[in-house]
């Protein structure tokens, strides 16, 4: 009886959908031949889509519902990345292959396709990086691609005035996002949620417009062209070697990232991070200091942003303010709440998500961001938490005698 009955809300909810729909899918007007076109069969495509998404909605709710309501217990099955965390073979085993696949990828695919690859790591520590201040500190942060310029525009106008190379400019770069990080901080100090957005925001835009309009050293909208690619002892590489060589290099600055940025949690630096995030005030009774915390906070996040920035501009030649937009900080800042907030493991799968995947769904490229919007809607109801959750560590007693008091206690 159930089944009858969301089948006939199904019905109704795809004849109301195809009422609002109607205009827009079924007639079209030809203003060359000023005729009108009657497109009949999209009206049975919203029919028949329209039925089935709404009754699958309404069967993952009552899903939702009931897997709420199931008592959890010790026993479960672990999960594959309880595995990852818990057992260290499976994850040397896992990882490793990873690393192999990653080692040899550029071997195997195209130049397009390593490409794709080289900006999928970039966003990877892009996104490790705003993890920091966001997942791990808790501060929400939406100016993360103006210290991703920074670092561009460092290695750019030094390479264009200077003369200076990649590997000398990749550390002064991360050291300026760095610093404009904490420049950034220390008028923010005592803000929190949506003010600190606020003003993040407009800070990534004050530097955008700078760039743009600084054209005596920026070059302005035109931008700065002719940026050397990374040397290889002195040689000259083709396009190809020198896309998978800065491809090694986006490799290995992004297992350096993964690596500092999960030490960085496990460290005293990143518990009293962590304590910033649970409670401000507790944090600050218990004798940590806020003020440092925060601007360790912004420093250790944003200097990723302008390592990540040197690189790009070494890869692409060319850098414009156009390529730092708002939406540049939206996607870093998706691809981080997405994968799960605090985990590292998250924010890749995040990366990979909205970075590779809409490169691969080419086909769909005219529904590419009603697809986007449509994945955080269902992320947002049904996994809150992000597509990997950050665990806590957990603690046990090997002593059985504190540990029978403790649970006398």
């Amino acid at each position: 009886m159930q089944a009858i009955q969301e089948l006939k809300k199904s019905l109704l909810v795809s004849i109301w959908f195809m009422f609002l729909t109607f205009p827009l899918m079924v007639v079209r007007v030809n203003t060359i031949e000023n005729t009108v076109e009657w497109r009949w069969m999209n009206m049975v495509y919203v029919i028949i889509g329209s039925f089935v998404l709404s009754f699958l909605w309404r069967w993952a709710m009552r899903r939702k519902e009931t897997v709420k309501d199931e008592p959890t217990t010790a026993e479960a099955r672990p999960t594959f990345t309880d595995r990852l965390a818990s057992d260290k073979r499976f994850s040397y085993a896992v990882y490793g292959s990873i690393l192999a696949v990653c080692t040899i990828m550029p071997l195997l695919v195209s130049t397009y396709q390593t490409n794709i690859f080289i900006s999928f790591l970039l966003y990877v520590i892009l996104g490790l990086g705003l993890n920091i201040i966001v997942g791990v500190a808790g501060l929400l942060f939406l100016g993360h691609a103006a210290f991703y310029a920074i670092g561009a525009y460092t290695y750019a106008l030094l390479n264009h005035y200077f003369g200076i190379g990649f590997w000398v400019a990749l550390p002064i770069g991360g050291v300026m996002a760095a610093l404009a990080g904490v420049a950034l901080a220390f008028p923010v100090l005592r803000l929190r949620g949506d003010y600190l957005a606020i003003v993040t925001l407009g800070f990534g835009e004050i530097v955008r417009l700078v760039l743009e309009n600084w054209s005596d050293v920026t070059g302005g909208p035109s931008g700065i062209s002719s940026i050397h690619r990374p040397g290889l002892f002195g040689q000259e590489l083709s396009v190809a070697g020198a896309n998978v060589y800065i491809y090694y290099i986006v490799l290995i600055m992004a297992i350096i990232t993964i690596i500092a940025v999960q030490r960085l949690k496990d460290s005293r630096i990143g518990r009293a991070l962590q304590a910033l995030r649970e409670d401000e005030i507790a944090c600050q009774a218990m004798g940590i200091d806020r003020v440092n915390t925060k601007l360790m906070a912004f420093g250790l996040g944003t200097a990723w942003a302008g390592f990540a920035g040197v690189i790009f501009a070494a890869k692409t030649t060319f850098i414009n303010p156009a390529s730092f937009t708002f939406f540049e900080s939206a996607i870093i800042l998706s691809i981080v709440v997405l994968g799960g907030m605090g985990s590292n493991l998250g924010v890749i799968l995040g990366s990979a998500f909205l970075v590779l995947m809409p490169e691969y769904l080419r086909a769909f490229s005219e529904y590419r961001m009603i697809m986007f919007a449509v994945a955080m809607v269902l992320m947002m109801i049904f996994r809150p938490q992000g597509l990997i959750a950050p665990k806590g560590k957990k603690y046990t007693v090997d002593d059985p005698d504190l540990a029978h008091e403790g649970g006398k206690a």
